[in-house]
């Protein structure tokens, strides 16, 4: 058997590692490893120990080899540092870094377990009123443990189109056509600009700056269930504007 080559390229090896090539997947890691020393450069002044995170990292790294598409329209390496980069980031959320509230946390507990059970019940989803006779809570009770306590969502998370397609990243969607992305890029500009401006800097702050409603909540002077209505506000109006 003839030697390989010293060095093969991404668009060589990711098509084999995509077929179950552990070899090719395995080179593809390597050559690309310096993405991950330059992610790591973002979070070396955190408390995490060096090597955990870049174990961390190593799995975002894979990943992105596992899912990327050429078709995609993106290099690969455009592709994977994102998702490197959220994999630390969701480590690091998990961890606790994010505090919520205990007692938030303990009404959480109690909705998760009333919604289940709801839903058992009626075989759908309860809507908050349902739950807030249910439990005896408060509807802005719930809206508050809940949006607390739901995890950001960022453009490197999986999502499903439907049922019968294959998972995606957010990500995966934003090249596949440059001209329909910037005709709704100043779509939204030219829509978020008829919202008031405290709509403008929740929607802002919570979607481009990844903020929570506790931390944009504290800095406004307001509570998070109304950060939590302006936000919702801000939306309808984008969704009839757009």
């Amino acid at each position: 058997m003839s030697a390989a080559p010293d060095f093969q390229s991404n668009e060589e090896l990711l098509p084999r590692a995509r077929q179950g090539d552990e070899l090719a997947r395995e080179e593809v890691y390597k050559n690309n490893t310096g993405l991950l020393y330059m992610v790591m450069e973002r979070f070396k002044n955190t408390l995490y120990d060096y090597e955990d995170l870049f174990q961390v990292g190593s799995i975002g790294l894979l990943k992105a080899i596992d899912n990327f598409d050429f078709s995609f329209g993106a290099r690969f390496s455009t592709y994977a540092v994102p998702m490197i980069v959220g994999e630390i980031k969701k480590f690091i959320r998990d961890d606790g870094s994010i505090k919520v509230q205990r007692s938030l946390k303990e009404k959480y507990g109690k909705i998760a377990w009333g919604r289940e059970k709801l839903s058992a019940e009626l075989q759908r989803e309860p809507s908050i009123s349902e739950l807030a006779v249910a439990l005896d809570m408060e509807k802005e009770e719930i809206v508050a443990a809940m949006e607390a306590c739901k995890p950001p969502a960022y453009i490197y998370d999986m999502f499903s189109p439907s049922s019968d397609k294959k998972p995606l990243v957010f990500l995966d969607t934003l090249s596949r056509n440059n001209q329909n992305d910037m005709l709704e890029k100043l779509a939204l500009k030219e829509a978020l600009t008829r919202l008031s401006p405290r709509e403008q800097q929740v929607l802002t702050r919570r979607f481009f700056k990844d903020e929570s409603q506790a931390v944009i909540a504290k800095s406004l002077g307001i509570s998070q269930v109304q950060v939590s209505r302006v936000e919702k506000a801000a939306l309808l109006k984008l969704k009839n504007y757009l």
